[in-house]
C-alpha cells in the first residue's frame, strides 16, 4: 500500500517550509512531482498534513496504491536504497583500513557514527534487499576488527543459558570486577547494590587471578556474571535475578548495551556517557567513581520510573 501527500505551503513561512522539507527527507518520502510525495506508510504524512493545515497551507493525503503489479514495482523502485547502502559499505571499508591508526577512542567514535548512519538508512529502507545485508555484514566485520584491536580486556560473551538465581544466596557478599570500571561495570555495581545485595562490598582487580576466594566476580572472562550471548553484564545480571521485566531497568540496560558494545542507538546514552565522564574526572579512585556513578544511575532510574507511571486522573 502506498500513500500520497499533496501539499502547497504558504510562501512567506520559511520556517514551516524548512521543517516540512526536513521531515519529508527524514521519513524517506519519494518525490512524484513538485508538491506530491509518496510513502509506503501514512503516519508521517498524517502528522504533516495536520501541521501544514494548522499554519494556513493546503495538504491532503490519500491512498495511492496502483492496481497493476508492474505499477507497484515502479513505485517500489523509487525507494531503492542500494546507493545509500553501497556508500555506507565504502565508508565502512575505509574506516576498517584506518582503524589501527585511529586509536581506541577515535575508532569507537567512527564506529558509532557508522552504526547511526546505517540505522538511519535502514529505517527508511522500506523494501530491503541484498544491499542492506551487505552493509550489515560490513559493519559486523568492522566491529570485529575494532574488538580485535582494542577490546582485548573486554570479556568474551558466554554461550551458556541464563538461569534464575536466588537473591538470598548473594547477600552481604564481596563482589569483584576489573579496576578502572566504566559503563557496564559501573551500571552492574549499581544494580547489585540497589537491587541484589544492598550490603555488597566491591573490590577492583587488575586480573582474574586476583579475585578473592569467596568473592563474586563480574564482567571479566571466567567471572560468575559476565556477557552472555548478546547481553552485556548489566543485562545478564538483571535477567538472572528476575529484574529484566522492570521497564526503567530495561531502558538503562539498553543505554548501557549501546555504550558498551554498540548496536541500536539509544537517545539517552550520550547524556549518560557525558555524566559518567564527568564523574570519572571528579573521582579519585574507583570507590569514589562508583559513588558518583551511583547517584547518576539513581537519578536516571527515578526519571524512567516517573515517566512509566500512568498519569493521575484530573
Amino acid at each position: 500500500m502506498f500513500n500520497a501527500l499533496v501539499l502547497s505551503l504558504p510562501t512567506r513561512n520559511s520556517t514551516l517550509r524548512m521543517r516540512v522539507w526536513r521531515t519529508l527527507k527524514e521519513c524517506g518520502a519519494a518525490v512524484l512531482r513538485d508538491g506530491v510525495y509518496l510513502l509506503p506508510q501514512a503516519e508521517a504524512f498524517d502528522k504533516l498534513e495536520k501541521e501544514i493545515r494548522a499554519h494556513g497551507g493546503f495538504a491532503m493525503t490519500f491512498d495511492a496504491t496502483p492496481h497493476a503489479e508492474d505499477d507497484q514495482a515502479v513505485l517500489r523502485a523509487r525507494f531503492d536504497r542500494t546507493a545509500e547502502h553501497a556508500a555506507l559499505v565504502a565508508r565502512i571499508s575505509a574506516a576498517r583500513a584506518s582503524l589501527a591508526t585511529l586509536g581506541p577512542r577515535r575508532g569507537l567514535t567512527a564506529l558509532r557514527r557508522i552504526e547511526q548512519a546505517l540505522d538511519k538508512t535502514s529505517r527508511i529502507d522500506f523494501f530491503p534487499g541484498q544491499a542492506k545485508e551487505q552493509a550489515a555484514a560490513a559493519l559486523a566485520s568492522l566491529k570485529a576488527r575494532y574488538a580485535e584491536l582494542y577490546a582485548r580486556n573486554e570479556p568474551r560473551a558466554s554461550m551458556k543459558g541464563l538461569r534464575p538465581l536466588d537473591r538470598a544466596r548473594y547477600h552481604k557478599r564481596v563482589w569483584a570486577t576489573r579496576k578502572a570500571p566504566w559503563v557496564d561495570r559501573l551500571a552492574s555495581a549499581w544494580l547489585i547494590k540497589r537491587f541484589i545485595d544492598r550490603d555488597a562490598k566491591f573490590v577492583w582487580i587488575a586480573r582474574p587471578s586476583e579475585c578473592p576466594k569467596k568473592a563474586v566476580g563480574f564482567d571479566y572472562d571466567g567471572a560468575e556474571f559476565t556477557h552472555v550471548k548478546n547481553r552485556v553484564t548489566f543485562e545478564a545480571l538483571a535477567a538472572a535475578f528476575g529484574l529484566d521485566q522492570d521497564p526503567a531497568l530495561a531502558k538503562i540496560g539498553a543505554a548501557v548495551h549501546f555504550l558498551d558494545v554498540g548496536g541500536i542507538p539509544v537517545p539517552d546514552a550520550t547524556g549518560l556517557e557525558t555524566m559518567l565522564k564527568g564523574a570519572r574526572e571528579k573521582a579519585r579512585g574507583d570507590d569514589a567513581l562508583l559513588a558518583e556513578a551511583m547517584r547518576t544511575f539513581d537519578l536516571l532510574h527515578s526519571a524512567y520510573r516517573a515517566h512509566a507511571k500512568p498519569a493521575m486522573p484530573s
